[in-house]
């Protein structure tokens, strides 16, 4: 028995997201487990973001944020569509 009650037919985008190791464990959680848990995932992804920074120095503060520009780009877009 499951922690998470999952749906048993699931589109193929999000059986590709959940069968990544660590964010589709977070994700799979978000999506169908307790509402308070985005809280804890945000606090995991900044986290590591932290650390990323921390082992990494500069480039492992400033990559991930390149890396969100096309996300926020598409936000952007989706948001003045209505």
């Amino acid at each position: 028995m499951s922690a998470i009650e999952v749906p048993i037919r699931m589109h193929l985008w999000q059986r590709v997201l959940f069968a990544i190791p660590l964010f589709g464990w977070m994700a799979k959680d978000v999506a169908h487990g307790d509402p308070d848990d985005l809280g804890y995932t945000a606090a995991a992804i900044f986290a590591m973001w932290g650390c990323s920074a921390m082992i990494y120095g500069l480039p492992g503060l400033y990559l991930p944020a390149l890396a969100m520009v096309p996300l926020m780009f598409l936000l952007l877009i989706l948001v003045s569509r209505g």
